[in-house]
């Protein structure tokens, strides 16, 4: 089992907690260097003709979407560590509609405010600032859903939160203020402290300062 990764990707952190949260801890692994297009390499094009990270292999399984590594891993060690996946459909059915409802924080958080300030060059200010708005109105959903609960679909720690909780904590590297978003402050301090999330959590999240990306939002 041999996982490529990069720090601060939010593709390679949900497969490396699910990897930690099945007790997969052992896992071969190779962290690459972004800025020096180490994930342009023989190694990893051999394996993923994308070219990107994560890029995960298991015997002579490959599989390069990390969604797709994340479910892998739950049907394969389905009865091994923490069950992502609920058996019950009713609460199976929660889960898979967060999962794949963290998309509008992807689309609106990453593709309308992070990409559009380093790929957008005549970005005008008050388009910024209505995208930021419109991130706003996303997480004040997301603020709600978390009302009175630990975790995103309730009492138990899910493939949910693993797909929630990257993004989160990319927007507060980018300098995203929680103070008045109570339910989602609580959520990120507490899952931050999980030892599945402490293991992956991005090396130079904790060497390297902040950005201002998400700032005002």
């Amino acid at each position: 089992m041999h996982l490529f990764w990069g720090s601060g990707s939010v593709p390679c952190f949900r497969p490396m907690i699910v990897l930690e949260e099945k007790g997969l801890s052992g896992y071969g692994h190779k962290q690459v260097e972004f800025s020096k297009q180490e994930h342009k390499g023989e190694d990893i094009m051999a394996l993923n003709h994308r070219g990107q990270v994560p890029t995960f292999k298991h015997g002579d399984i490959v599989i390069n979407e990390s969604k797709g590594i994340c479910q892998y891993l739950e049907d394969e060690f389905k009865s091994q560590g923490t069950q992502l996946i609920p058996s019950d459909a009713k609460q199976r059915a929660h889960v898979l509609q967060r999962m794949f409802e963290v998309d509008n924080l992807q689309d609106k958080g990453v593709i309308g405010v992070m990409y559009a300030q380093w790929k957008e060059k005549d970005l005008k200010p008050e388009i910024l600032e209505e995208r930021k708005k419109t991130l706003a109105a996303e997480l004040s959903i997301w603020e709600g859903y978390l009302a009175d609960k630990p975790f995103i679909c309730g009492e138990q720690f899910t493939m949910a939160d693993v797909f929630l909780l990257p993004i989160l904590a990319l927007f507060v590297r980018g300098s995203l203020s929680l103070e008045a978003r109570p339910n989602l402050k609580k959520y990120y301090e507490s899952l931050s402290e999980r030892d599945s999330i402490k293991a992956s959590w991005p090396p130079h999240y904790k060497t390297s300062p902040p950005t201002q990306i998400f700032a005002g939002v």
